[in-house]
């Protein structure tokens, strides 16, 4: 069984390095007393940690030359130090056990095991204090092993401490390391080195969630359309998830659904290959992206998506989806109701009320479908929804000519235009155009009048006033004339 067994798991998605077998205990050779005391300390761990950390640390005195065995010691001190919140003496022993690195055991062991302890640490860090001792650690390490050149452990290290710093929102000197690390991944002549390409690639991971979470769209979509067009490397799947995240994330604010739901779907794809608990989430990004795209697609129909189905923590958004493709209002808000937990995720309660007001706006259009004056208070009262966003989305329809009709505030109440009297408008509307067009045509494009026709007019003065009035002044003219015609005849018949 390897020393570290009893404290580390399988790494997690965050180491992207391979992983080497710990056999400390195979170890052949070694001094009998020395050995029997570190499988005794071993022994203690459980029941006496502190007595254990007592004889781990008796272990390297034990020896005349710094060995492996004196270093398998501090390790296992330092991880029980850490677990007691003994911070202070896990960083002076941490110091104390770099300094086996450069000459006590072989490379190839003291990388992988330093990377292992700082995976534990990083694991188990749950409060500031922890922290902040994980911050020494990453520190010390560097300083350690870029004075030993050890240039993949030193990116390694600094990609977590680049990490650490995105958790802390210690954005400038994230950005300082990131920079730190985009150089580090170049060669002399300033092209990209494709056998750093894994860390160049998160660097830019990084920096895209820090200019995510700060709302930096600018600056997100620059080294987003960057960090797809680098072919250099082949990144860890879990890497292009969270590229993929924050892009979808970005077009979201863009109200670019097209380009969101794709990366979302990108996104959910590589976390499930990378087996990251984060594609659940970013599934629900995708159902809610769909619903605001209006599609009757449903994207549990994928072969990628379907075995989630039914898997109980997407079960809300699955309900949500079928009650929004069903114009189903009353079941949408009963879903929205009972799993308020949707909204811990700010990004889902930021963009629900989008499509909650679809939902609610295509429900007013069917409700007032067969009226010609209703209250705002009944569909209020209908639709469980206050009076003032009932008059806020009937006054959107009649910006939006969706509806046809006025509102009155005072009474509470909207008069919609019958569609007989709309037609009667739009029909006199193009007849008066129409009279228009022609009485343009004929002083603009015929002859005009002859000298004939102006005395006509007699003394009057009549055809001055009609070359000075255009179109109108004809119309007018004409209509008079008819009338006084009329109105002659009427007297000569005596009626």
């Amino acid at each position: 069984m390897s020393d570290d067994d009893d404290f580390m798991q399988a790494s997690d998605d965050e180491n992207y390095d391979f992983e080497y077998e710990d056999d400390d205990d195979a170890e052949q050779g070694g001094d009998v007393d020395v050995e029997n005391k570190y499988y005794n300390a071993k022994q203690m761990k459980v029941d006496s940690p502190e007595d254990a950390i007592e004889e781990f640390l008796s272990v390297p005195a034990l020896e005349k030359e710094k060995g492996d065995w004196g270093f398998k010691g501090l390790k296992q001190a330092i991880k029980l130090e850490f677990k007691l919140g003994r911070y202070e003496k896990t960083v002076e022993h941490y110091n104390e056990l770099l300094t086996y690195v450069k000459s006590a055991v072989t490379r190839n062991y003291s990388e992988k095991s330093i990377n292992n302890m700082l995976d534990f640490i990083e694991k188990n860090a749950e409060d500031a204090a922890a922290n902040e001792c994980l911050e020494q650690f990453y520190s010390k390490t560097l300083e350690s092993f870029q004075a030993t050149n050890n240039e993949r452990l030193w990116l390694s290290t600094s990609t977590k401490l680049a990490r650490l710093y995105l958790a802390q929102k210690d954005y400038p000197r994230l950005t300082a390391k990131a920079r730190e690390l985009h150089t580090a991944c170049l060669k002399e002549d300033g092209t990209e080195d494709p056998s750093k390409g894994t860390y160049s690639m998160e660097a830019y991971a990084l920096e895209i969630q820090m200019y995510a979470e700060t709302r930096n769209n600018k600056r997100l979509k620059g080294l987003y359309e960057k960090a797809l067009s680098v072919r250099s490397a082949v990144p860890h799947p879990k890497i292009m998830g969270v590229i993929r995240e924050c892009g979808g994330k970005m077009y979201m604010s863009e109200e670019d659904w097209k380009k969101a739901q794709s990366d979302f779907f990108e996104s959910f794809r590589n976390y499930d290959e990378a087996g990251s608990l984060q594609r659940i989430q970013v599934l629900k990004y995708l159902v809610l992206t769909t619903m605001l795209m209006g599609s009757d697609i449903n994207p549990f129909d994928s072969q990628e998506t379907k075995p989630y189905k039914n898997d109980p923590r997407i079960a809300a958004m699955t309900e949500l989806v079928d009650a929004y493709q069903r114009d189903d209002i009353t079941q949408y808000e009963n879903v929205l109701k009972k799993n308020q937990d949707l909204l811990a995720d700010p990004f889902i309660a930021e963009n629900i009320d989008e499509v909650t007001r679809n939902m609610r706006t295509k429900a007013v259009v069917k409700l007032v479908a067969p009226y010609t004056r209703f209250r705002l208070d009944f569909i209020a009262k209908r639709l469980s929804i206050s009076i003032a966003e009932v008059q806020d989305i009937v006054g959107f329809l009649i910006m939006d000519k969706r509806l046809r009709g006025s509102i009155n505030q005072d009474a509470g109440t909207v008069e919609i235009e019958s569609r007989a009297d709309q037609d009667r408008m739009h029909a006199v509307a193009d007849w008066t155009t129409a009279i228009r067009s022609l009485a343009m045509f004929v002083l603009n494009e015929g002859e005009g009048f002859k000298s004939d026709d102006m005395g006509a007019f007699g003394d009057s003065g009549m055809a001055p006033s009609l070359a000075m009035g255009g179109p109108d002044a004809l119309l007018s003219s004409q209509r008079t004339t008819t009338n006084a015609g009329r109105r002659k005849g009427n007297r000569a018949t005596g009626k």
